[in-house]
């Protein structure tokens, strides 16, 4: 059998609205531009030397039917002026051999900016833990980085927030990691 490791990864995100819940889903899958593919979800590790890429350079590589592995971090609500937020919030080691981190953050209440620094704190808490150096992990306010000891990590997120506009009308969010091998 042949080892599945992803050579290549992009982020994306979506809102959608509709009656229902999987129709509002369907939509931010659409939003997305990842609604014609079958998406697996896998957990959250970066794959050692994956290739981050625009969102359209990855869906170039991939056909319509396709099983995807995704990151997905997915929330929805139909309660009328609620705040709905979905993250994948990445944290990669400046030595590229080794696996990097991603995380799903799905909350209420929360701004873009929130959320999206939230996932993106705990994918560079998961990764400082991997080497037991969690007290060494400090924001750099002026860089908006991460470092942990001296080494720089790379730390992004993709964010989607929406708020429910209508009585009854279901809103999603999306934000996902594409793994593509």
């Amino acid at each position: 059998m042949t080892n599945l490791v992803p050579s290549k990864i992009f982020f994306t995100r979506g809102v959608g609205r509709d009656d229902t819940m999987l129709g509002s889903f369907e939509e931010a899958l659409r939003d997305a531009g990842i609604a014609q593919f079958n998406i697996v979800s896998v957990s959250s590790i970066f794959p050692p030397g994956a290739q981050a890429i625009s969102r359209e350079d990855g869906l170039k590589l991939l056909d319509p039917g396709q099983i995807l592995f995704t990151v997905l971090a997915r929330n929805a609500t139909n309660e009328l002026n609620r705040m709905v937020s979905s993250a994948i919030g990445y944290a990669i080691p400046t030595d590229r051999s080794r696996w990097g981190y991603l995380s799903e953050h799905h909350s209420f209440g929360e701004t873009e900016k929130k959320a999206g620094f939230f996932a993106e704190q705990l994918a560079a808490e998961m990764l400082a833990s991997t080497t037991g150096e969690q007290d060494m992990l400090f924001w750099d306010k002026d860089k908006e980085e991460y470092t942990l000891k001296d080494r720089i990590l790379q730390t992004r997120n993709i964010c989607s927030t929406a708020v429910v506009l209508k009585d009854g009308e279901w809103t999603t969010t999306i934000a996902a990691a594409v793994l593509i091998i």
